[in-house]
């Protein structure tokens, strides 16, 4: 899964669905997220991206995104917000969650 900074931020969001990651190192739930992003995205990786940024090293896209709390996912159909969910995602409820994009 491939972990973004600001600068290519944008252009990684422009086409398709994506799902965004918005994490921290420190943070116990994101590191409890991670596994099961890469199992959602080897099994859908034909339907969506899933792309990681980490909140600490740009607060300011955070922001932008109104993202409080960590783990936030937010789903992005060509460029634009989608949906957004906070807190840890079971399998099921990540999967049901990108669906709603489609």
């Amino acid at each position: 899964m491939k972990i973004v900074s600001g600068s290519d931020f944008e252009k990684e969001i422009e086409q398709g669905l994506v799902l965004v990651d918005f994490y921290a190192d420190w943070c116990g739930p994101c590191k409890m997220q991670a596994p099961v992003l890469e199992e959602v995205q080897n099994e859908l990786q034909d339907q969506v991206k899933i792309i990681k940024l980490n909140v600490d090293n740009d607060p300011a896209i955070a922001q932008n995104y109104n993202v409080m709390s960590i783990p936030t996912l937010v789903l992005f159909k060509n460029g634009t917000e989608f949906a957004t969910t906070v807190g840890f995602q079971a399998k099921p409820q990540l999967i049901e969650f990108i669906n709603k994009g489609k």
